[in-house]
């Protein structure tokens, strides 16, 4: 019955989209009617509000949807979703005071003259305010406006455009920052810790260990990781659509003609380029520049877009008078003034200590004050002429409300798909498909890319995503990084902006077009690019490295990146070291031998005994270099035999241990409903016989496992073991092999350093025999610091370590007796 009232939530979810029910409202009335339903008929026919879930009921249902609504607004570690209006309020007041305009008009002037400028022009404004504004639907309106007709009036083809128009606005989409893209890092944050999660149990049962290896853990997803992992497929996806207009320009001539510049290339026209080209890469370089520098979060990277946006429209609002960049002038100042101040001054109050300290925290409070200053004047600007700000703040809480409405009731649709049993029929027939993760995650790709044609990327992101993202990142053999699957869906949801029929980009562009483009152009005109899309997206996944890069780099240049452990680059480097050592083995071997001629007489035998160790390992290595290749050469041959058996039998047992977590369940139900004497005996003998099956199909899956299964896996384990305590015998050896020697070349080369304070010795006796008793153990302290900054002098430290304690123990004895008896012997 569960699946029959999963269909009905699906039903009721596709009737209220298609039929223009509002997407805030439709997501979360479809959970609520169909939980519903699905109560008042368990209560009816079976007499239990939750006989018709799978998981719960419909109390369970509204403690996760308040759980979900307290995550949402409540939690203070998920605060990635504070970015989004920070966001939208930027790209509103760019699109408000008329920046995007100013910028259109300039790069048609500069690239018009090209094959194909206007439409190069178009792409490249497209990048520029997707990576200012992010908001496709002013983006898409704007260039409509104001590109659109002058492509037509220059003959250009009308479907190649509109294809142009509707392609670069979506940009916003992909190119950071991006809505959503928070809002997929948001979904694959809970995603990521739900597979993490799964992977552990699943080692436990697995290998009986409780502790999972780093290595197989899943890492989540941050907004700012998001944002560096989608910029350089961004930049792909502009150099394609660039690269396809300059094609069709040159192949087609008629399609996209040259436009000459009727003006003067003067210094007047590359003035007013610079003013409407700068702000906006300013603006880029200090939101992305930022997060990518470590400066400020993604959050703190929204406010500086936010603060930037109304500072550049409060001089384009006041264009043609005087005093227009003076807002502008005086926080850029104040801001370069606070940076040079923090190179020269401790801008910290608390580590104030002198005056010249103070001196340059008052430098900074007037800087500070002028910044502040000079927001508020662009403020003031924004809030007088035409109302700016307030229509910009309006339109903020509209956009801002109507996204976290949806991601509520997406919370709440989400929750009761999981209660009657959705996801675990999605992993079910995933994990049954024949290929592994690359198989299902090609057939997600696919259902995400056809629900493009009807749903909005805000549904599919919020809905779709936190069903199929934790099934297909729990995939021990997915080897995937959370941020790179973001992406790629990201890339793909850019699609359903021009998938017809219900492109919003194509309906965006619609309403601002020409009576003489028609809708079949402006249909062929995008197919176009949904083409070099989906070319991108493919792109993207034959090479994850475009992704992981700039996040890789972010957490490695990080102050809080941790130290670089990676087995498998180790064991990349120990076999290029082994072949090095092939070539030159002859060279090394010559290399120990000689040093063992070395005379070591004159140091202590201690030394001369580590020495020699030392010697000896270097000699061992060649050994265990042999005694690896034997144990990896003994495991690449049974590996091939092996692995298909491997997979087969671990697939057999995935799906035993659901079957048995699902018995478990049925068994305490049953448990339950044998205690309240009012349930019919029909729906306990149901739960008997459905036990009675799940047990009878899991001794089926049991029996397909091979006879020689723990045979062959004891083996393989046997040899795996071998090789890794090969290697472990080798790194061990090679590190105690070299300890000595390091060692020996530091003491080498502080010797003269050492000797340099013997003279610190004699007036360190003058100071315990003529000075306090405190004074003299300050003294002996300072001496000790400095020899114990140098190599093997715990021994000349414990000297002075019991000479201190004898000072600061024994501060009545004479002086010239005890203390100078004791630090004569000492210096002798």
């Amino acid at each position: 019955m569960e699946l029959y009232f999963l269909v009905l939530l699906i039903a009721i979810m596709v009737f209220a989209l298609t039929s223009g029910f509002p997407v805030a409202f439709a997501l979360p009335g479809s959970a609520i009617a169909t939980i519903a339903i699905a109560a008042f008929c368990g209560w009816i026919f079976e007499g239990n509000v939750d006989a018709y879930f799978v998981l719960g009921g419909p109390n369970q249902w509204l403690s996760a949807g308040v759980t979900n609504y307290r995550s949402l607004y409540w939690e203070v570690e998920r605060d990635t979703l504070i970015a989004i209006p920070l966001f939208i309020f930027m790209g509103i007041m760019l699109q408000r005071s008329k920046i995007a305009e100013d910028l259109l008009v300039a790069m048609a002037q500069l690239f018009g003259p090209i094959p194909g400028g206007l439409g190069i022009s178009v792409v490249f404004v497209g990048a520029l305010l997707a990576a200012t504004t992010g908001i496709v639907g002013a983006t898409v309106i704007a260039m409509g406006l104001i590109s659109l007709p002058a492509m037509l009036r220059n003959n250009y083809s009308n479907s190649l455009a509109c294809g142009t128009i509707c392609a670069s606005g979506t940009l916003g989409q992909i190119i950071p920052p991006s809505i959503v893209l928070i809002i997929l890092a948001d979904q694959l944050s809970s995603a990521a810790d739900q597979a993490a999660t799964t992977r552990k149990a699943e080692y436990k049962e697995a290998t009986g260990e409780f502790s999972m290896p780093g290595d197989f853990d899943v890492v989540t997803a941050s907004a700012g990781d998001m944002f560096m992992g989608a910029f350089i497929p961004g930049m792909i996806l502009v150099g394609l659509y660039m690269l396809y207009i300059l094609i069709s320009a040159l192949i087609k001539p008629e399609n996209a003609p040259p436009v000459s510049f009727e003006g003067k290339y003067d210094h007047k026209f590359f003035t007013q380029v610079l003013l409407a080209l700068v702000p906006p890469l300013a603006l880029i370089f200090m939101v992305l520049g930022s997060i990518i520098l470590g400066v400020a979060t993604v959050n703190q990277a929204g406010a500086i877009g936010a603060i930037g946006a109304m500072i550049m429209g409060s001089y384009r609002l006041m264009e043609g008078k005087p005093r227009a960049y003076y807002p502008a002038i005086l926080s850029i100042g104040s801001i370069i003034v606070i940076v040079i101040l923090l190179s020269l001054f401790d801008l910290n109050i608390k580590n104030i200590k002198s005056g010249y300290d103070a001196f340059g925290i008052g430098l900074a409070c007037i800087a500070v004050a002028v910044l502040i200053g000079a927001i508020g004047w662009a403020a003031w600007r924004a809030f007088s002429i035409d109302d700016t700000l307030r229509g910009v703040m309006l339109d903020t809480a509209k956009t801002t409300s109507m996204v976290f409405i949806i991601l509520l009731g997406a919370a709440m649709l989400t929750s009761a798909f999981r209660g009657f049993g959705g996801e675990e029929l999605v992993k079910e027939h995933l994990t049954s498909l024949p290929g592994g993760f690359w198989t299902q995650f090609i057939v997600v790709m696919a259902v995400i890319f056809l629900l493009g044609f009807f749903l909005d990327f805000l549904e599919i992101a919020v809905v779709v995503v936190p069903i199929v993202a934790p099934i297909l990142l729990a995939d021990p053999s997915a080897n995937v990084t959370a941020v790179w699957f973001g992406v790629m869906v990201g890339l793909n949801i850019q699609t359903s902006f021009l998938t017809p029929p219900f492109g919003f980009s194509l309906f965006y562009l619609r309403g601002v077009a020409p009576k003489g483009v028609t809708t079949v152009q402006i249909y062929k005109g995008a197919a176009a690019f949904i083409v070099l899309q989906l070319a991108g997206l493919a792109i993207a996944g034959a090479f994850p490295g475009l992704v992981n890069y700039l996040p890789n780099k972010m957490h490695l240049i990080s102050e809080t990146a941790p130290p670089p452990s990676n087995p498998k680059l180790q064991e990349c480097l120990e076999d290029y070291l082994f072949a090095d050592y092939d070539n030159n083995w002859a060279t090394i071997e010559a290399g120990i031998e000689h040093i063992k001629t070395a005379n070591l007489a004159y140091l202590p035998e201690e030394y001369q005994e580590r020495l020699n160790e030392s010697y000896q390992r270097a000699d061992d290595a060649f050994m265990l270099i042999d005694a690896i290749r034997t144990d990896a050469r003994n495991l690449d041959e049974y590996s091939p035999g092996y692995r298909p058996m491997h997979v087969q039998v671990r697939r057999i047992q995935r799906q035993v241990r659901k079957l048995e977590r699902r018995i478990e369940e049925l068994e305490q139900d049953l448990q339950r409903l044998s205690a309240d004497e009012s349930v019919a005996e029909k729906r306990i003998q149901k739960i008997k016989n459905r036990i009675t099956d799940l047990k009878a199909e899991q001794d089926a899956l049991a029996a397909n496992i091979p006879d020689n299964w723990q045979d062959a896996h004891a083996e393989f384990k046997k040899l795996a073991q071998a090789e890794k305590r090969s290697r472990q015998k080798y790194r061990q050896n090679v590190d105690e092999s070299y300890e000595m020697i390091v060692t020996m070349r530091s003491m080498i080369a502080e010797a003269e350093t050492l000797a340099g304070l013997k003279g610190k010795f004699a007036p360190l006796v003058d100071i315990i025999n003529r000075q306090s008793p405190a004074e003299g153990l300050e003294a002996i302290k300072a001496l000790e610091q400095e020899i114990n900054s140098l190599t093997e002098t715990h021994r000349i430290n414990a000297k002075l370590s019991r000479q201190a304690h004898f000072t600061g123990r024994f501060p009545g004895h004479g002086k010239s007796d005890y203390r100078g008896n004791s630090c004569r012997g000492f210096v002798g």
